[in-house]
C-alpha cells in the first residue's frame, strides 16, 4: 500500500511545517483539507511589510504572490495596477455605493473579475443597448468576460464593491493608478470606457511606436540594401503580427529572418530574389 507521510497530522510545537494536511488514503469520496497557519505564517503572509498593509503597486513582470483577497478589500481606489506581464495583468478595484464600473468593451482582451467584498449586477451583451446577460454578484463570485463584448458591474450593496480584475492580455499600461472612476474618464480621453482608444495590449499608441522602433530601424536598413519593397513589406508585416502575439521586436525579426533562410517559407524567398 502506497504510504501518505503527511495522512496524520501531528502537533505543530513537535514538526514546525507551515500545514498540516489531513487525508485519508483511497478514499474516493470528498477529501477535506485542513490548512492551519502558524500565527507567524499567517501574519507574514498577510501583511508582508509588518504595519498592517500590503504595499499596493505594480509588481510586474517579476515573480509575485500576495494574498489576493486582503489586497483587493485593502485598496481603496478605482483602478491599481497590481501586476503586468506580457500576456495578462491583473488591477484592484473599489466601486463606490451606486456607482458602477461603467459600460465598456475590449474587442481583444478577455477578462476575468472576481468580488471580495459586497454585491452587484453584472451585465453584459454583444452591444451595448443589448445586455441580454443579467446577474446578482456578491463576495467570491468570479465573472468571465469574452474579449469583443459589452459589460457592465453596478453595485448595489451598501458598502465599497471590491473585486480584482485580470485581463489578457493587459489592457492598461504598467503602473495605472486611477484614484477615482472620473481619473480613468480623464486618462481615457472619453467616457472612461477602456475600448482601445488610448491603450491597446498594455501600451499608448507612443509606448507601441517606441517599443517596435528596432523594427523600424531594420528596416530603414533593408531600404539601403536595395531589397525590393514587397519582401520589405511581407518580412515586416508578418514581424508586426508576431510582437502582437507576444514576441519581442527582437525575436520577432529573429524568427521572420529563420523563416527565409532555413526555407520554411518558400514565399519570402522567393520575393528577395525578385
Amino acid at each position: 500500500m502506497y504510504n501518505n507521510p503527511y495522512m496524520y497530522s501531528y502537533p505543530q510545537q513537535q514538526y514546525q511545517y507551515p500545514y498540516n494536511v489531513n487525508v485519508p488514503v483511497y478514499n474516493y469520496g470528498s477529501q477535506p483539507v485542513q490548512w492551519g497557519f502558524p500565527n507567524e505564517y499567517a501574519n507574514s503572509y498577510r501583511f508582508p511589510n509588518g504595519d498592517g498593509n500590503i504595499v499596493l503597486k505594480d509588481y510586474g513582470p517579476n515573480p509575485y504572490s500576495v494574498n489576493i483577497n486582503e489586497a483587493t478589500k485593502q485598496n481603496n481606489t478605482y483602478r491599481t495596477a497590481l501586476w503586468t506581464g506580457n500576456h495578462l495583468q491583473v488591477t484592484l478595484m473599489s466601486i463606490n455605493v451606486g456607482d458602477d464600473i461603467g459600460l465598456e468593451i475590449h474587442p481583444a482582451v478577455d477578462q476575468f473579475l472576481r468580488i471580495e467584498q459586497g454585491q452587484g449586477i453584472v451585465q453584459m451583451g454583444k452591444s451595448r443597448d443589448n445586455l441580454t446577460y443579467e446577474k446578482n454578484v456578491a463576495d467570491d463570485f468570479a465573472i468571465m468576460i469574452p474579449a469583443g463584448t459589452w459589460h457592465n458591474v453596478k453595485n448595489t450593496g451598501n458598502i465599497p464593491l471590491k473585486l480584482y480584475s485580470i485581463y489578457a492580455p493587459p489592457n492598461h499600461p504598467f503602473g495605472t493608478v486611477h484614484v477615482t472612476k472620473a481619473d480613468a474618464a480623464a486618462e481615457h480621453g472619453s467616457n472612461g470606457n477602456g475600448n482601445g482608444n488610448t491603450v491597446a495590449f498594455g501600451k499608448t499608441p507612443d509606448e507601441w511606436v517606441k517599443y517596435t522602433e528596432f523594427l523600424v530601424n531594420e528596416g530603414l536598413g533593408d531600404v539601403k540594401r536595395g531589397i525590393n519593397a514587397l519582401h520589405i513589406l511581407q518580412e515586416f508585416i508578418l514581424m508586426g503580427v508576431l510582437v502582437g502575439k507576444g514576441y519581442t521586436p527582437e525575436k520577432a525579426y529573429e524568427t521572420v529572418e529563420a523563416w527565409e533562410k532555413t526555407g520554411k517559407s518558400k514565399l519570402l524567398q522567393q520575393s528577395k530574389n525578385l
